[in-house]
């Protein structure tokens, strides 16, 4: 189970972004995340040092090519939890909830994003983008083995790009949601 402190580090914007970063081009300077993400390198060093507490990061020094440059990496390469596992715990189950909105206001910011430059896209961008959603009759067991199998088709497949072909890659963003509701 993720811990609350993770679950605060990690729902912050700037540190989602910060993650999301080094987890599509590995362990990186803090100047160059400063520079990517269009952030102060002080900014940047603070969230790192909030990750790092929460160990989602560590430091990569082996990484630096003089005592001035400062690498970083992921440690924890996913997040994963639910707001029951705080039950029991009144603030803690407060946070959660919190980092449930956050998450949720994550997810549609990025396809709010994609919408608003769609259209200008690379038509093979837009013509890959997709959307989908089903409506079937389940058990909790059976949406919980659905939500494994996606996410087991989700790993393999990033798994399978062979990012050494020397094709131009862009950073995809792709989310489900699966809940029970009513007609």
């Amino acid at each position: 189970m993720t811990s609350i402190e993770t679950l605060r580090a990690f729902h912050h914007p700037t540190r989602r972004r910060m993650v999301d970063f080094l987890h599509l081009h590995g362990p990186t300077q803090v100047g160059t995340l400063a520079r990517e993400l269009g952030q102060q390198v002080g900014s940047i060093s603070h969230h790192l040092r909030m990750l790092e507490r929460a160990g989602v990061v560590v430091p990569a020094p082996e990484l630096a090519t003089d005592g001035r440059t400062s690498w970083w990496r992921l440690e924890q390469t996913s997040v994963s939890w639910s707001v029951d596992d705080f039950a029991g715990d009144a603030a803690a189950m407060v946070a959660a909830t919190a980092a449930e909105r956050l998450n949720i206001d994550h997810q549609l910011g990025k396809l709010a994003a994609w919408k608003r430059v769609a259209a200008k896209a690379d038509p093979a961008w837009r013509q890959a983008a997709f959307t989908t959603d089903l409506l079937a009759l389940a058990t909790p067991e059976e949406l919980t083995a659905l939500q494994e199998a996606i996410s087991e088709v989700a790993r393999s497949w990033r798994a399978g790009i062979d990012t050494d072909d020397g094709a131009v890659r862009e950073p995809v963003f792709v989310y489900a949601h699966g809940f029970p509701t009513r007609p």
